[in-house]
């Protein structure tokens, strides 16, 4: 793992913090549907700004596409189901809950992709849920 690695994850550890904040404090001015349509066409608009920037083609191929969508589906879910905890319940459990969306990603990615599992990898996803038990209380 390089050092890019990190502090990209990093970037987008403390982006992913404080886009939660924003928009638990954007559903207090405007309705959570609002928020989120405003939050992700401007992550939209960026997306593509990078893009552009990177002066790359994209790539078109069917089987990548369909995946990606289907990703977006997920996405768009989340995101519908993350504003709508976010409108009626606190921040810190909203985000601390949805933030577990690691484990259904480790879980798949050894049940699906055939990734290895060490027991270090069990050990952090357990303290994780352990956390977030904690926090929830």
């Amino acid at each position: 793992m390089t050092n890019a690695t990190i502090l990209f994850a990093l970037a987008a550890m403390v982006s992913w913090g404080v886009w939660a904040v924003l928009a638990d404090v954007a559903t207090r001015y405007i309705d959570p549907v609002s928020a989120m349509i405003f939050s992700y066409a401007t992550s939209v608009a960026i997306a593509l700004a990078y893009v552009f920037a990177r002066d790359q083609p994209v790539a078109t191929a069917k089987t990548g596409v369909a995946v990606a969508l289907g990703a977006g589906v997920f996405a768009g879910i989340a995101a519908v189901a993350f504003y709508a905890g976010l409108e009626r319940g606190q921040t810190s459990i909203v985000t601390t809950v949805s933030a577990l969306y690691f484990v259904v990603a480790a879980v798949l990615g050894v049940a699906v992709l055939g990734e290895s599992v060490e027991a270090t990898d069990v050990a952090g996803v357990g303290f994780a849920v352990l956390s977030v038990v904690l926090i929830a209380r």
